[in-house]
């Protein structure tokens, strides 16, 4: 029985996790084609971040794993014993039944050697560390004299220029002493895997924090059943230690949450609801802040992307890049809206031309729907980097009205679950107009199709249907904000009152 690195890492985190990745794989859950096609674009951002940290050394070799484990760890030792190979990439070891592949090891002068792992995250995070100390185990076991162990990841204070400068885009952070302080306990962890792995039934591991961190576990559901509508874990934003306490109690259901248990005003009012089964607004407080409203009043939504690599000049790492919006204007109360869109459509910079769309579309008063301060900050964004739009932008930005705030502060639907994102607010308040059956029915799932339609490669009918998905989902959310407000605004009236 041999394990390898990700293995073992899926073992840190649980052992059960391990056990059923080892013998019963077709146990784990299939994700949908959005949360598949999300998971295909991080592996692929990974990807993309390790070739670019490659060329920080150059004349290094790949090792080639397509002929097998034997094969690629005879070529990886060749590699070592080569001094005209200044870096290998790829390298594979195995030690005591452990294999590992590691994304760097460059020969220093003295012709020992620096292992780097590289991470598309824009900070080191704990457990990486263990993802570095397995491989430093048995890269250094295997008889190579490894110097340092080192962390890449990305520098999220760089700036791009005309190009990148990989020297600036990564930082790279000798953990060596970190990880040789682990050593002992990667010891104990390997006896326990190894140990696991030999019991005929998967080990009985109690579900926890550890099902969704470091990631979220492939058996996930397998572990943790569906709760009940009326689950503690659906009280807002309830903290983990609030949840350990109450079912230290003995209570797992918001009915049965004692009166003198501490909870927020929001999380109290979430249980009141919940007990009752009926929604609550507070209609004065929801009047005041619609009186607030102006028309022409506009519903405004952006996409975006923000990748690990920067695509324009003046961009950082992660920044995002919005390419799409959808903007509904009525310009009377009860009046048919207008609508106006843009979406980027090839892999040129599109923010002058969205922020130069955005400012003709829009009237020069009124409101501007948003929901969330998501908008705000991109215009931020866009203020720096088209600087001739500034003042505009800072203008619209006065006229933006989060809805948010106002769902929160003022509204509760048992049906919300905890959250007050639109996605969950839209079916509780405006049960007729749902998300369900888009194949693009969030931000993410946007951004993975925009990828697709930029990047070239695609016919005409699949660039036609993937531009139509995209523009459909983006016009939903604004036309949702309208029938929303058109709800609240019911509300605040008590035309809604039974």
């Amino acid at each position: 029985m041999t394990i390898s690195k990700g293995k073992y890492c899926a073992g840190v985190q649980c052992l059960k996790r391990l056990y059923l990745l080892v013998y019963s794989p077709e146990l784990a859950e299939e994700p949908d084609a959005a949360a598949d096609a999300a998971a295909e674009a991080i592996i692929q951002q990974g990807h993309e971040v390790g070739m670019l940290a490659r060329t920080l050394f150059p004349g290094g070799v790949e090792v080639d794993c397509s002929r097998g484990l034997a094969d690629a760890i005879r070529t990886t030792r060749e590699l070592i014993a080569n001094p005209a190979v200044p870096a290998i990439f790829e390298g594979v070891f195995e030690y005591h039944n452990v294999v590992v592949k590691v994304d760097i090891l460059h020969r220093r002068r003295d012709g020992r050697w620096r292992l780097i792992e590289v991470k598309s995250t824009s900070k080191a995070k704990d457990h990486h560390l263990e993802d570095v100390a397995i491989q430093y185990r048995v890269v250094s076991r295997s008889g190579v004299d490894v110097a340092s162990a080192c962390l890449a990841h990305v520098n999220r204070n760089y700036v791009r220029g005309k190009s990148i400068d990989t020297k600036r885009f990564f930082r790279i952070r000798n953990v060596t002493r970190r990880i040789q302080r682990l050593q002992p306990k990667l010891t104990f962890q390997l006896r326990s895997e190894f140990s696991v792995l030999e019991m005929p039934q998967p080990p009985d591991v109690k579900p926890g924090k550890h099902c969704t961190a470091p990631v979220t576990c492939e058996f996930f559901e397998r572990c943790n059943p569906p709760r009940p509508h009326d689950h503690i874990a659906f009280l807002p934003r309830v903290h983990a230690t609030a949840m350990e306490e109450l079912e230290e109690l003995g209570v797992e259901l918001i009915r049965d949450i004692p009166e003198d248990f501490e909870l927020t005003e929001i999380q109290r009012r979430a249980a009141a609801c919940v007990q009752s089964g009926e929604p609550w607004f507070d209609r004065d407080g929801l009047a005041e802040k619609l009186a607030t409203l102006r028309y022409p009043i506009a519903y405004l939504d952006f996409e975006s992307l923000n990748p690990a690599i920067p695509r324009f000049s003046g961009m950082h790492p992660f920044d995002h890049i919005c390419f799409q919006f959808s903007l509904h204007i009525q310009s009377e109360p009860g009046s048919a809206p207008e609508h106006y869109e843009f979406l980027a459509t090839d892999a040129s910079d599109p923010r002058r031309e969205f922020i130069t769309s955005l400012c003709s579309a829009l009237a020069q008063s009124g409101t501007i729907v948003v929901y969330s301060s998501f908008e705000s900050q991109r215009l931020s964004d866009l203020s720096k980097w088209v600087p001739e739009f500034a003042d505009r932008i800072t203008t619209i930005q006065a006229r933006l009205f989060d809805l948010l705030p106002v769902v929160r502060e003022h509204t509760y639907h048992p049906a919300y679950a905890g959250s007050y994102s639109i996605k969950s607010v839209l079916p509780a308040l405006v049960p007729e107009m749902t998300y369900d059956g888009m194949e693009v029915a969030n931000g993410q799932a946007a951004g993975v199709a925009w990828e697709s339609l930029v990047r070239g490669g695609l016919n005409c009918d699949e660039r036609d249907r993937i531009r139509k998905i995209l523009l459909d989902y983006c016009a939903l959310d604004t036309l949702a904000m309208l029938r929303l407000l058109e709800r609240l605004t019911r509300e605040a009236r008590g035309e809604n009152r039974q």
